[in-house]
């Protein structure tokens, strides 16, 4: 039976009304809200420095030949600016793209983790810009500066990213404008050949991690990593299969990111064919894209699946950092470049030591992944001085051989002793106290953790590591030759530049020596007070 309405005693138009909006409120009450809130100033370090790459494209159309410098300066004006955005929200409390469906889920936050992470991004893509500024007279000015911030938008907008849309847009963001980046050397062919390695590769990388995405999304319904965590707890037998097969494709792409062996493989030839920054640059900002990725999904979107993923990374872990070591013991010191190639073995070994705590993770709590942050702290800092010096022997040695460092001390000797200070950072040894201490804090996570076989492989990756280290250190100090050896004049020859002078001197630009001077000042100012990047391995940054 139905009532009319319309035809009750005593009920009114306007009781109609007040009946209707009560409905309406109920139901508005019951339905999730799909009004995001937007919090400007938490977004703000990746806007301005998104912002500043627009700005350097449009800018460069109407800037002269002579007066192109500036577009550097005004990068570097950028970054900075972004890096300081980042103090007024050192409370790490905020966060926005916020939807409520029962639980809150944000799309992006700023937390303690974002705010490290963004603050190694954004610094090293301001050291970056230094190594580069008197390195882009015979580039395109104003597409390097654009590519180079819009990747450091990207990167410093992953850690923050909360959502798997948002971490792959991200991911991308970072990397698209970096393959660009490896092959903007004109008339280069290693260049392009590096870039083409790097792109293939990488796109093979993305879309096993898409097809991934896509199975944890069909397990799920949901794409925000917090309600993954929640549903993948209580996934229906059937889909086991499904959901594990999706968490380990999701992995595949932030492996290749990171330079995990089997998927390091592009390493080597890119670094040596792309620009000496940008090789720094994919050294440090690559890889902090890659792990502070693959700690968002471990660690806040798979916990319930860690049996999937711990002993999956703990065997990349071993596997990465004894090739890493193995292939730069196995370096000539007379063959071209070989100088960037051990660096770039180096980076994928370090990528193993990276790669401990977050395995340890999966056997006991969250908070190993702190030794992961502040080992790559450490790595950052010292691994850009490393670079920075490599950029400038390159200025009278372009073919950066091991055997072009001989003698160095004789010729730039602070150069020399910062050097040698980097690589024994490096090496885990003093002076470079840092480093032997962050080596300690990612050995401690696995030994907590249980993992006593992994502990036992990276001692050992460790020893084989200070004999490289040690030999290039004493290469430095050694007197110089003569003359260059007949191999030298040979790859000179084939760089298309003359062997010079050992004891040739020349006025170093202002942007390298500063950033050897702030990388140096770093890594003596962490080697002295170490607990200042070492407390994040025992405190929670989420």
């Amino acid at each position: 039976m139905t009532a009319d309405l319309g035809t009750t005693p005593g009920l009114t138009t306007s009781d109609l009304a007040a009946a209707g909006s009560l409905v309406g409120h109920t139901v508005a009450a019951d339905a999730p809200s799909v009004v995001q809130s937007i919090d400007w100033l938490a977004i703000a370090p990746p806007t301005l420095t998104a912002l500043a790459a627009l700005i350097v494209l449009v800018a460069d159309l109407f800037l002269p030949a002579h007066r192109k410098q500036l577009l550097g300066y005004g990068a570097l004006t950028a970054l900075a600016a972004a890096l300081a955005l980042l103090i007024p929200l050192r409370a790490g409390d905020r966060s926005t793209f916020c939807v409520s469906t029962g639980t809150q889920a944000c799309s992006y936050t700023a937390d303690h983790f974002t705010l490290v992470i963004q603050a190694l991004v954004l610094g090293g893509a301001f050291l970056t810009v230094l190594l580069s500024l008197d390195d882009t007279r015979k580039l395109p000015a104003g597409e390097y500066w654009f590519l180079l911030l819009a990747s450091a938008a990207g990167a410093a907008l992953l850690p923050a990213s909360r959502d798997l849309a948002t971490l792959v847009v991200a991911l991308e963001v970072a990397s698209l404008p970096a393959f660009a980046l490896v092959g903007i050397k004109r008339g280069d062919r290693r260049s392009s050949e590096a870039a083409l390695k790097f792109f293939l590769s990488s796109v093979v990388a993305t879309a096993v991690m898409l097809l991934g995405v896509s199975f944890v999304y069909a397990t799920t319904g949901t794409l925000h990593l917090t309600e993954i965590a929640a549903r993948l707890g209580d996934v229906p037998p059937v889909l086991d299969t499904l959901a594990k097969t999706g968490v380990a494709l999701t992995l595949v792409g932030f492996a290749f990111k990171t330079a995990a062996a089997p998927f390091h493989f592009w390493v080597p030839d890119t670094y040596v064919g792309a620009p000496l920054p940008i090789a720094a640059y994919l050294s440090v900002v690559g890889k902090a894209v890659g792990f502070s990725g693959l700690i968002l999904v471990t660690v806040i979107a798979f916990p319930s699946y860690a049996d999937v993923w711990g002993p999956a990374l703990a065997v990349l872990a071993a596997l990465t950092m004894t090739v890493g070591n193995v292939a730069a013991l196995r370096q000539n010191a007379s063959r071209a470049r070989s100088a960037v190639r051990l660096l770039a073995w180096s980076s994928v070994a370090q990528a193993g030591y990276l790669l401990v705590p977050i395995a340890a993770a999966a056997y006991s709590t969250g908070d190993q992944i702190g030794s992961t942050v502040a080992y790559a702290l450490m790595y950052a800092v010292v691994n850009l001085g490393a670079f920075a010096v490599a950029a400038l022997v390159a200025r009278t040695h372009p073919g950066n051989r091991l055997s072009d460092y001989r003698g160095l001390y004789a010729t730039r000797p602070l150069a020399a002793l910062a050097l040698g200070f980097f690589l024994l950072c490096l090496a885990g040894l003093p002076p470079g106290i840092i480093g032997l201490f962050a080596k300690v804090t990612v050995f401690s996570a696995a030994v907590d953790a249980g993992l006593g076989w992994l502990a036992v492989v990276m001692a050992v990756n460790v020893v084989i590591a200070l004999y490289y280290y040690l030999q290039w250190t004493a290469i430095l100090f050694r007197a110089p030759d003569e003359a260059p050896d007949k191999a030298s004049e040979t790859a000179e020859a084939a760089t298309g530049a003359a062997a010079p002078a050992p004891a040739r001197r020349f006025r170093a630009p202002a942007p390298l020596t500063t950033a050897i001077v702030l990388t140096a000042a770093a890594g003596i100012l962490l080697s002295g007070v170490p607990q200042t990047v070492l407390r994040f391995a025992s405190v929670t940054l989420f």
